[in-house]
């Protein structure tokens, strides 16, 4: 089996290379339109180049998976802003889709925490629709969207998980098909657990990105053993896609929930071995703090265990029956 893996976001090796950059609100407000035109652009074509000097770094690194921050554009999705950050950029967006397909890198984005389709308010609903359509323009503006994805939490509970789930279901129907074609699921950390956010991705046909870490700090009743088949099982409708994982590990036993700087190759093994029984190729997410650091590190570490063979900068071969 091979893994192949990736990172979020900021290659923090480079200098001052943060796709980041933001534009508050209230200092916008200080501007007159011109200069506010002129902000806007000046910080989203900041943000496009860092994330094409990402992708740049990303392929002489080897490393085939990338998640794109969300805030590329400032003030994209703020409802007194919304304005056009596709046409000023056609060019930009355009050369880094052609630097992924070029190269074949498996890029995504993961909106925050308020992105989410289980509220009574439709107003987040109504939210959520915007920031997922945000995050669809940028996959579509680089050409790249059919083989992208968009990855979200289910949401809260608001004090009855069962009324709080079918809402989800209810209010996913105001996500237009096309942005809901390219969506996946993650468990979390507190919330809802990977048994819970299975029988959801099954229910609507959404791929599962499976959070090894939140599993572990918000673990269900069936052992993981009984529901990687049906994890695996969720990415058949994207059959172009490697099932993908998010792997981090706990900062500490005290912030158990919080991502330590790297990653522990002890605290995911028992995974690693679930997953060489299975056979099944995949592809790891690092959410660490240390970004593309601790994917590098942790590419290094694992080679260094018998049977785990390097074949790429980012990538690793694995032989069954460790």
């Amino acid at each position: 089996m091979r893994i192949r893996f990736g990172y979020v976001s900021h290659a923090i090796s480079l200098w001052d290379a943060s796709p980041a950059k933001m534009l508050t609100f209230a200092r916008y407000q200080q501007l007159n339109s011109e200069e506010r035109a002129a902000k806007l652009r000046e910080i989203t074509k900041q943000n496009l180049n860092h994330t094409l000097r990402m992708l740049h770094y990303n392929v002489a690194h080897e490393l085939e998976l990338y998640r794109f921050s969300s805030s590329i554009v400032p003030l994209a999705t703020h409802p007194e802003v919304r304005w056009d950050f596709v046409a000023p950029f056609r060019s930009e967006w355009q050369e880094i889709g052609n630097l992924v397909k070029k190269h074949n890198l498996r890029v995504s984005f993961h909106p925050n925490q308020f992105t989410l389709f289980t509220s009574p308010k439709p107003q987040i609903t109504e939210n959520a629709v915007i920031d997922m359509t945000y995050h669809f323009q940028m996959l579509d503006a680089m050409g790249v969207a059919a083989n992208s994805l968009i990855n979200i939490h289910i949401g809260g509970a608001y004090g009855d998980k069962q009324q709080a789930l079918a809402r989800f279901h209810q209010n996913l129907k105001a996500l237009p098909a096309h942005i809901k074609n390219i969506m996946t699921l993650e468990n979390d950390d507190k919330t809802y657990t990977a048994e819970e956010t299975l029988a959801v991705c099954e229910k609507e046909m959404i791929p599962f990105v499976f959070d090894y870490h939140h599993h572990m700090a918000n673990p269900c009743t069936k052992p993981l053993e009984e529901l990687l088949s049906r994890i695996f099982q969720t990415w058949s409708h994207r059959p172009s896609l490697l099932p993908k994982v998010h792997i981090s590990s706990p900062k500490s036993e005290k912030e158990y929930r919080s991502h330590a700087d790297f990653v522990d190759p002890e605290f995911i093994m028992p995974f690693l071995k679930m997953l060489i029984e299975s056979g099944r190729d995949v592809d790891f997410m690092i959410e660490a703090k240390a970004k593309d650091q601790a994917c590098l590190k942790l590419v290094e570490d694992l080679s260094k265990i018998r049977g785990f063979k390097r074949i790429s900068g980012g990538a690793l071969e694995i032989k069954q029956h460790q």
